[in-house]
Formats: structure tokens, sequence, C-alpha cells
């Protein structure tokens, strides 16, 4: 049976106001690059073919920062609810068959395993729609998750909505479906805002689709954490410390030494060569690129370098968006500034300031020299 065509609808026209920020929520960096790209960069690899983005909050600025071949944006003048939005990108969706998977803006940490695990049960179960649940340890703030008799999914209903025995139900609706896009698009118009809030809810369609005879899923997950919203900067702290764990764990997968990887910061977008040892206290930021059997020792930190093999640099040096070719040593307590080239073999020492300059190959800058304009 051929595969069917895969899209994504991200949902990210709020605000944020919890954030206190006039930045737009799904903007604000999480090592390194806007919260929205980070799961917006893995859709290509579950075979999605293009991306609708909803933007409402400074969409100009929005589109501008996220933007990419794979991806479409649409407009939500009015933010009326998860519904509304649906019901915002329906033209884009008109003329598209296949799966829908609809995520947030807002919940980076999600893993491409678990997205696949969605996409694939709804292909296989030929589900009319497919949605994550999990059970965190506080519920508050979730839709529940209503089974029926059997065990199957009867209904979701939001908090605010929700009697207080449904609140005591710890299994919630994070957010995440996967649609047939052939039967959401009819069901889409039965949504209503008859609710406490006056909003459209997505989560609204299960029970429509249940009414019209289709199968809906709810697939649990065992890690309610992936799944998570953020909604303030303490969430957003939460967020960074676990992304920075799991960049760190797969660049030691990967062959790279780090004597306290606690204490290393790596943004989403460095790259780092095997045999490399990172010491303490290192920041590796923007796109960062590092060869192959590099030292970078304590309280260094790199902005947009690319090192060669066998750079050393050394104690408390700071390299922003220069080049050092293989075998050369920057350092102690050097400063290399924007658009500086150190060739191979070369040493720029103790207390060295280097800008828009480039060193040829074994030249050695010395101590509390000055170089460029």
């Amino acid at each position: 049976m051929q595969t069917p065509k895969r899209w994504a609808l991200m949902l990210a026209a709020g605000r944020g106001t919890r954030f206190h920020s006039r930045q737009a929520k799904v903007l604000h960096p999480l090592c390194g690059r806007p919260m929205a790209a980070h799961l917006l960069d893995r859709l290509p690899g579950l075979g999605v073919e293009a991306s609708l983005v909803v933007v409402g909050y400074q969409a100009e600025e929005v589109e501008r920062r996220l933007a990419g071949e794979d991806r479409r944006f649409v407009l939500q003048r009015e933010q009326l609810g998860t519904g509304h939005a649906v019901l915002t990108a329906r033209r884009e969706l008109e003329p598209l068959t296949g799966s829908l998977l609809v995520v947030y803006g807002d919940t980076p940490l999600v893993r491409t395993e678990t997205l696949r695990r969605l996409l694939e049960t709804r292909e296989r179960e030929q589900a009319a729609a497919v949605l994550l649940t999990c059970e965190p340890d506080d519920p508050t703030g979730y839709g529940r998750i209503l089974r029926d008799e059997s065990g199957h999914l009867a209904d979701i209903v939001e908090e605010k909505d929700a009697t207080p025995e449904q609140k005591r139900i710890r299994e919630v609706n994070p957010g995440l479906y996967c649609f047939h896009l052939e039967r959401l698009l009819p069901a889409l118009d039965e949504l209503n805002n008859h609710n406490q809030q006056g909003e459209y809810y997505l989560t609204d369609l299960p029970r429509i689709l249940r009414r019209r005879g289709e199968t809906v899923l709810a697939l649990p997950t065992d890690d309610p954490g992936e799944l998570r919203g953020i909604n303030d900067r303490l969430q957003l702290a939460e967020a960074e410390g676990e992304m920075r764990r799991q960049l760190a764990r797969h660049w030691m997968s990967e062959g790279v030494t780090m004597l306290e990887p606690e204490s290393v910061l790596i943004d989403a977008g460095v790259r780092i060569g095997p045999d490399t040892t990172l010491y303490p206290g290192v920041i590796l930021e923007g796109e960062t690129s590092i060869g192959r059997e590099c030292e970078i020792r304590a309280h260094s930190h790199l902005s947009g370098a690319v090192l060669g093999d066998g750079v050393l640099v050394d104690h408390s040096s700071v390299i922003r968006d220069s080049r050092v070719e293989s075998g050369s040593t920057v350092g102690p307590f050097a400063h290399l500034r924007q658009q500086t080239e150190v060739g191979p073999n070369c040493r720029v020492g103790n207390f060295v300031e280097v800008k828009k300059s480039r060193l040829a190959e074994g030249v050695k800058a010395g101590h509390l020299t000055y170089l460029g304009d």
C-alpha cells in the first residue's frame, strides 16, 4: 500500500502573555534557535512535504525568523481558539490529501520517534484521527481524556469546562494530533464556540468525528516531559536544561569528550568532530563548527567559529565569527573578533586581540598585541 502524503500544521499565533515580553512566544531562543524552529526542522525527516504555520502576534517577524522552502504561513487575525486556528488554514488544507500532523510552536521537546509513531498509527489503522495522551504528575491546565466502558476514547473535556470528578482524571491531552485530511475537512463545519470561553476548541473534533462514525484513537506515551508546552520563562529554562543535556549526550556518543558535561553549553547548530575535548565552562554558540582532535579549554567562548583539526583554544579565550585553520593555537585569554582568519600552525598568544585580519601559516601573534583596524 502506498504511503499517504504527509503534511503538518503548526499553531504559532499566540503572544505568550506569561512571558511578559514584547517578543512572540515561539521566537524566544532555546539553545540558540527560536523555540518553534526545533520542531519545524524535524518535520521533513518524517516525510512531511510541507508545513503550514499559523501566525498572529508579530506575524511578519515570526515569518521572517521561521522561513523555509518547505513552509507556508497563514495569518490568524483573531485568536479565537485552537479550532479557529485550523479553520483559518482551511483554504490551504482543502487541496491536500493524506495525513495532517497538528503540532504547537511551544512544544520543542517532542521526539521525532513519537511523531513518527503518531503518523504511522493513523495510517496503519486507517483512523480519522489519532491523538497523543500522557499522565503527568500534575494534570492541571490540560484537557482530560474521557474513556468509555470498553476503554476507548469517548471525549476530551477542557479543564475550564470539566466537573470536579473529571478534573481528578490523570490522563490528559497535550494537543498533538494526526488527522486524515479528507475526513477532517467536513468535520470542521460542525465546530462551534458553545463553551465557557466562547472559543473554537480543536479538542471538539474527536467527538465530532466519532459522531460521524469515524475511528478516533488515543495513543498513550510514557514521557509526559517531551510533550509539555512552554508557557513561561521557568518552563523555558527547564526545557533549555533538558535540550542541552540531550545535545551533550549526543556529542559524547559521537566521540566528543566532556570533562564536566553539565557545565558545557552547546547550541543546537553546533558541529563537533570526534576526539575533541571540551573542558568545564565552555560555551559553543550559533553555527560553530569544530574539527577533529581539538581541545577547547576551560571557560572559552566560541560563537560562529570555524575550527580545523587539531586546534587548541586555551583557557578563557573568545572567538566570534572567525576561522582558525588546523594545527593552530589560540590563547589563553585571547580574543578573535569578527572576520578574523588564522592560518595553519599559527600561534595567537596571551591577551591578544585580533580583528578583521588574516594570519598566514606559521605566524605568531605575541603578548598584548592588537591587529587589524
